[in-house]
Parts: C-alpha cells; structure tokens; sequence
C-alpha cells in the first residue's frame, strides 16, 4: 500500500509540529478528540500513538508494511513511546517498554534479503516521539495517557555498526524459519533463539503470531544518547555474540591462572579487592575502563549483564546470585499479566556474563584465580515454571493484603537478632527454602527499612536465583 499524499512532510514541518508539543500533554495536543474513543473503550492500547499520528500528524493508523510518514522524500517510521524516570540513576530516563517493529511472517521472511526486507525497512530512518510516562502504576486506563507530558522527539538512523548488529539478529531468524521448511509444527522454537541475538527479541510466544521487538535495553540506550547521557564506546566493535565470545576466549587464554591481585596490578585499578573488582576487570579486558558493564554502551544495548561468580575448589557455588531490585509500583489490581512485568521482561531481554574464578582463600578475595567464562540465559522453562509462580506469589500477597512481616528463626527455632540488638523480621515472600527463584531484602545499613509495602516496613527487595541452581546451570554451559 502505497502512502498517500497527506502523510508527507518536511523535515522543518515535522519539527515545527513536535516542538508545539513539548512539555505539554497527550490531552491538551488531542485537536482531533482521539480520547473520546476512551469513554467506551477505557483499555484500549497504543492511545499515545494515535493521537501522536491523528492529532499532530493529522492521519489515520494503518496495518501498512510502508513506513508510516515520507520527510523529506524520505520514508520514515513513526514510534510514539513511553520514558520514565530510571529507579538505578535518579534524574536518568530509561525506556519503557520493547518497541514492536514488524511481524515474523514466515511465508515472506524466507525469500527477503536484509536490506529490502520489511524490518530494515521499518528500521532504517525512525522517529521517536518520547512521552512521560509518570504514573506510579504500571498500567493505566487509556484516557489517563491525556495527563503525560510530551518530552522529546528524535529522528535515529542507526551507525554502520548498529545496522550490522540488526542485520546478523534478523538473518539468525530468516535462517531459523528457512530451515524449518515450512514446518510449523517447529515454529515454538524461535523463542530459544533469544540467547543468540544482540539488538532484537520476538514476541509473543508462538502459536501467537511473534513480532519483531527492539529490546527495551537498546531503547533505553537510544533515550539515553537523546537527552545527552552518553556511555562509553568499546574500541572494538562486535556484531553478534560468536563475536564477544571469541573476545572472552582470547581473554581466558591470556589471562586464566591468574590471580585477582594479578591481574589488578596488571590493568592498574586501584581500590579495594572484592567481587565487585568482577565487572571492572573485564571492561578493562575488552579494553574499556568504566567500572561496570552497563556503563558500556555496548553491553548497555544488548542486557548483557556481568556477575563474579566463585567456585570452591570442588567447583560448587558459594552463594546465590542476585539480579534485580523489584519494583512494587507495578503491582496493580486491574493486572496481573505476568508477561507485562518488568520480572519477565528482565529474564526475556537480559543475559548474564559469569566471570569465573576458582576460590582459595574465602578471606582473600585477591588469592582468587581467574578460570574463564560462561554465559547464561534464561530458558522457558525457568521462566514459565520458577519465575512465574514467584511473580504471582507476590502480586497475590501484595494485592489481597495477605503480606505479612515474620520473625526470622534460627535452625533451633529461636529469633535472630541482629548485631545491632533488633529482632530479625522478614516479609512473607517466596523463600530460597521453596524456589529457585525467590525475594530477598538487601540493605547497606540494617537500621534501616526504606521499602514500604501495604504499611511494612522493609528492606529494599530483590529477585535471587539459588546458588545451587545456578551451579547447575553452569555445569551444563562450556566455558566459553
């Protein structure tokens, strides 16, 4: 379908238009009373878009494959999306959600090339318009979108290297469907080939028909580089994952045997050495020299997330691992769809680089030698099976104000206490003692309970994996 005459524009009249709309709401631009359409349908989705597209633009949504509007003489895709304020760096925006760009049509994919395919052509020449999404829930009823503020707008062609990225991640799927032969019956497969790909994921689950996504962490990056937060550049480039780990192996034949203090005063990093010198030793190795992995732009991207991981001699784990802080603002009456949490969408959209070292001294981190790597992802059933029921737990006690704060006893079933005196208390979610996956508070200061739940008070909590499932877990990964 061709694009009709009104949708084009010049590149000054699109700015013209969006710079009207800055730092006011979706409702006071809504000439064309687009929320109206909220009053019988209060859930309808992608409200902020349409009247982005109705009420600036001045058009209808179409299911066109064509890009959305011609600036210029140039075809260009029009993405509204939301931005909040970061929880990890105050005053930072991050993305969001995903940012869906095409369908995974099999009977069409199998004959495209990357650069005349439907993707690239989404792709190639973007314009991001950024709205505020400041509510504290994470899901809002359409017409209160009228009260978000419009923040920006960007139009982004990617680098050289970006585009490579994009272009290897789509030819890993056209390759999956190719050699499926038409077998839909093998179609559910294409979930498993996330932990391939650097840029892009697919959603929703096969038998629903998937879509091509950005992952949210490389819209974030894209938010980031707009409003001026800049993340450092790898003097290397890398293109797909074969290609990182070819970097990891030239690291490990370099470096493995080697001592933490070792290889602290080879890189010449100063500080104290503990776990937390992990992260910073492989930025160093990969040539950067940030003090953690998402302060590279590249890792940033791709939710490629770095974590020490020490081995007794035996090769066991010695502790758990944990992942991320849980945010309870999310948690809403009106839904509880687990795969619109920001639980599923860190076990779908991060993986984990494991930086090994085999431990000899549990009082010296820096006698510690360094063994090598391994990278995990999280399989299905890890997500449909021990994620899943976690993330229901708590919504569950969270919303039926079944949360309650326990004292915590000691194997002889007496309180704990802590160094400071107080009695140890804990809130009622899921335990280590019942999952794989489960909550764990984590706090520098014991004194003291920042989270505040249904009235308890509580240290900040976090999602954890047990150690001894990520043991096996490694176990079943090769070094890379």
């Amino acid at each position: 379908m061709a694009i009709e005459v009104e949708h084009k524009f010049t590149k000054r009249d699109v700015e013209f238009l969006l710079d009207c709309c800055l730092n006011r709401t979706l409702g006071e631009i809504d000439r064309n009373h687009v929320f109206d359409r909220t009053i019988k349908s209060p859930k309808i989705t992608g409200i902020a878009g349409d009247v982005i597209e109705q009420s600036v633009f001045g058009y209808k949504a179409n299911s066109s494959k064509e890009p959305d509007l011609i600036i210029d003489d140039v075809k260009t895709e029009l993405k509204t999306t939301g931005i909040r304020f970061s929880k990890k760096e105050k005053n930072k925006y991050e993305a969001k959600e995903p940012v869906s760009i095409t369908a995974v049509s099999p009977n069409t994919i199998i004959d495209e090339e990357f650069n005349t395919s439907h993707f690239w052509q989404k792709l190639e020449h973007l314009l991001f318009v950024y709205y505020l999404y400041s509510s504290a829930k994470k899901t809002v009823p359409a017409a209160e979108y009228a009260a978000f503020l419009v923040k920006g707008y960007q139009f982004v062609e990617f680098s050289e290297d970006d585009k490579e990225i994009l272009k290897q991640d789509w030819l890993i799927v056209r390759n999956f469907i190719q050699s499926l032969n038409k077998n839909p019956s093998l179609y559910p497969e294409i979930s498993h080939l996330r932990s391939k790909l650097l840029f892009i994921d697919t959603a929703p689950k096969w038998p629903h028909p998937p879509r091509f996504r950005l992952k949210r962490s490389l819209v974030t990056s894209i938010v980031q580089s707009h409003f001026k937060e800049s993340l450092e550049q790898l003097p290397q480039k890398y293109d797909t994952y074969s290609e990182i780990d070819s970097k990891c192996c030239e690291i490990t034949r370099l470096y493995k045997g080697w001592t933490v203090s070792k290889l602290v005063k080879e890189f010449e990093i100063n500080g104290k050495i503990d776990k937390g010198i992990g992260e910073r030793l492989v930025v160093r190795m990969f040539g950067g020299s940030a003090k953690k992995m998402q302060k590279i732009d590249l890792f940033n991207k791709i939710g490629l997330i770095g974590k020490t991981i020490v081995l007794t001699e035996k090769g066991k784990r010695t502790e758990d691992m944990k992942l991320f802080r849980i945010d309870f603002d999310e948690i809403i009456p009106d839904n509880n769809n687990f795969s619109e949490s920001e639980i599923y969408d860190f076990f779908i959209g991060n993986q984990v680089l494991c930086i090994m070292f085999e431990e000899h001294d549990k009082n010296d981190f820096g006698k510690n030698t360094f063994i090598g790597f391994k990278r995990l992802s999280f399989s299905d059933e890890l997500i449909d099976f021990c994620v899943k029921p976690v993330w229901e737990r708590i919504w569950h006690l969270v919303i039926n104000k079944e949360l309650k704060d326990i004292p915590v006893l000691d194997k002889h079933g007496n309180v704990r206490i802590n160094k400071t005196g107080v009695p140890q208390t804990a809130p009622n979610f899921p335990k280590s003692s019942e999952s794989v996956v489960f909550v764990r508070g984590d706090s520098s200061d014991s004194t003291k309970k920042t989270e505040i739940v249904n009235g308890i008070r509580m240290y900040r909590q976090y999602i954890w994996i047990k150690g001894s499932y990520v043991s096996e877990m490694l176990k079943e990964k090769d070094f890379i």
